[in-house]
């Protein structure tokens, strides 16, 4: 499968499109997208696109005076956090994220107090106040890197359990995990994958790793959301499945019509509030704004800076 816009789709979406155009120009904005953005989004709407360490990078480098993150809370919060001065925008606010929301600050102090001196990565999917309770922040992307730079034999790794097993892989540091999950990643399993290869004996499949251990070890290679789409452009296979949220094989195949996607798709709904629509309508009237408490900011930063110092 490779997918493209309708032309009917296209023609209907256009002036909603131009209307975000126009929008940017007057207000200096520029609008973020996460990979699992739906292909109007993140083909037509989008100025800067990537993953989450991507994301994190743009928002800290962009001169835009607005910056709408089309994706979810805590991308939000991140970038504001990298950018306490512009405007930060969401167009809708109940774009959440199940790991993001399956642990709080509280929850951090506790495990300090429960293992002192041990220092903690956080996965940049939570919200400010976790990032602000911790040593250094991570993505899938760099996960491995950011915990072989402690000078530690011990971490607390949180909220993935299953990317922090697979972390703990590639690492002989003693990783301490909190029992989070991402709700579109955990509903793979071993035998859906197998399942798969049977009907389709070419079938190469990558997975991200925030999939159960069981879905990581059928894959032909585990990666990030970049290191994925890095793998599909050097490999070039006939058939590919990507295990992750589908619109992120519906945005990749766009750039590989050669290549046959085979696509299992668990949507992400949070991700889904983000629409044309309430993109325009966030440009329109300023909302929803991102705000951050500065005294949290400024120590989440602190956690966010240490990640994107470490080169991967």
């Amino acid at each position: 499968m490779t997918y493209t816009i309708p032309d009917v789709e296209l023609a209907i979406k256009e002036p909603v499109i131009a209307a975000i155009e126009r929008l940017k120009q007057e207000r200096n904005a520029v609008v973020l997208a996460h990979n699992y953005m739906t292909p109007d989004i993140y083909h037509l709407a989008s100025d800067l696109k990537g993953d989450s360490l991507a994301l994190a990078r743009m928002a800290a480098e962009t001169n835009a005076d607005v910056i709408v993150m089309a994706g979810v809370h805590f991308m939000a919060e991140t970038a504001k956090i990298a950018n306490p001065d512009k405007t930060v925008l969401i167009p809708d606010l109940k774009a959440g994220c199940s790991l993001a929301e399956g642990i709080t600050g509280a929850d951090v102090r506790r495990l300090k107090e429960q293992y002192p001196g041990v220092p903690v990565v956080t996965y940049v999917n939570t919200s400010a106040e976790v990032k602000a309770e911790s040593t250094v922040c991570c993505t899938s992307g760099n996960a491995v890197q950011v915990v072989e730079s402690l000078d530690t034999d011990r971490v607390i790794f949180i909220p993935d359990q299953y990317l922090g097993g697979w972390v703990a892989t590639q690492t002989d540091k003693e990783l301490i995990f909190w029992e989070g999950s991402c709700m579109v990643h955990e509903r793979f399993t071993g035998d859906e994958l197998r399942g798969y290869r049977k009907s389709h004996p070419e079938l190469q499949i990558i997975a991200h790793p925030e999939c159960p251990g069981d879905v990581l070890e059928e894959a032909d290679f585990v990666g990030s959301t970049s290191g994925m789409i890095n793998w599909v452009g050097a490999n070039q296979p006939a058939q590919v499945m990507m295990v992750t949220e589908c619109s992120m094989s519906d945005n990749v195949s766009a750039e590989y019509p050669d290549i046959e996607f085979i696509v299992p798709c668990n949507l992400c709904p949070h991700m889904k509030r983000i629409t044309l629509d309430n993109i325009r309508r966030s440009l329109e009237t300023m909302t929803h704004e991102v705000l951050v408490d500065p005294a949290v900011a400024d120590r989440a930063r602190q956690a966010v800076e240490r990640m994107l110092a470490i080169k991967v």
